[in-house]
């Protein structure tokens, strides 16, 4: 099966993950994150996930899955540990559906992420080798250290400032171009945070 990469918008949509064990937390907590309403069905459920629920973060429903569940549903995560009970789920539902120890049962698979902040990197083998994925994720995770969060959020700000004060067109497009240049990423690997914003900074100041 051949995928085609997106990013949804899961903010206030309702997901339903059938599921309570470890594997099914893990969905969850990304879900939530994501700021998706959700819905967990399991008879028994993590203490983690109990932790989620007594702070009102999911509503859990206390019993084994049954048809009808999945209804109003925007997407679906089966994640129970019987692949008999996963793969009904995903014959039921005429949502985006995710069977977590059978992918191609379902109709979306869920990379490998690396987060940044605002900076999210999803790598996918199709299926051909999950290992792969995560050995690429952490690669790139080496490249992408957390502080790169830090130079992001500085990115977001110095933009604002630049969209205001730099009133001619095409200074403005070529500055902006430049806060995300090779050259800029090598000089904030190689000086660091404070001495590459400094740069950035007094070329700002030139431009006006």
């Amino acid at each position: 099966m051949k995928y085609y990469p997106a990013f949804l918008d899961l903010k206030n949509q309702k997901v339903v993950v059938v599921g309570g064990g470890k594997v099914a937390e893990r969905k969850v907590r990304s879900l939530i994150k994501a700021g998706a309403a959700v819905r967990v069905i399991s008879p028994a459920i993590t203490a983690g996930l109990e932790k989620l629920r007594k702070k009102r973060a999911i509503i859990h429903t206390k019993r084994n899955y049954k048809k009808g569940d999945l209804k109003d549903a925007f997407l679906v995560i089966a994640g129970t540990s019987s692949s008999e009970i996963n793969s009904q789920i995903a014959r039921d539902s005429g949502h985006l559906v995710n069977v977590v120890d059978s992918p191609s049962n379902g109709n979306f698979i869920v990379p490998s992420v690396v987060r940044r902040g605002p900076l999210t990197i999803a790598v996918s083998t199709e299926g051909a080798s999950p290992a792969a994925s995560k050995t690429i994720r952490k690669e790139i995770e080496s490249c992408y250290g957390s502080e790169f969060t830090r130079y992001l959020r500085f990115v977001e700000q110095i933009r604002v400032t630049a969209m205001k004060k730099i009133t001619d067109a095409g200074k403005r497009k070529k500055f902006l171009k430049s806060l995300a240049s090779q050259k800029v990423l090598d000089n904030f690997r190689d000086k660091g945070f404070s001495a590459c914003t400094k740069e950035i900074l007094t070329s700002l100041e030139k431009q006006k």
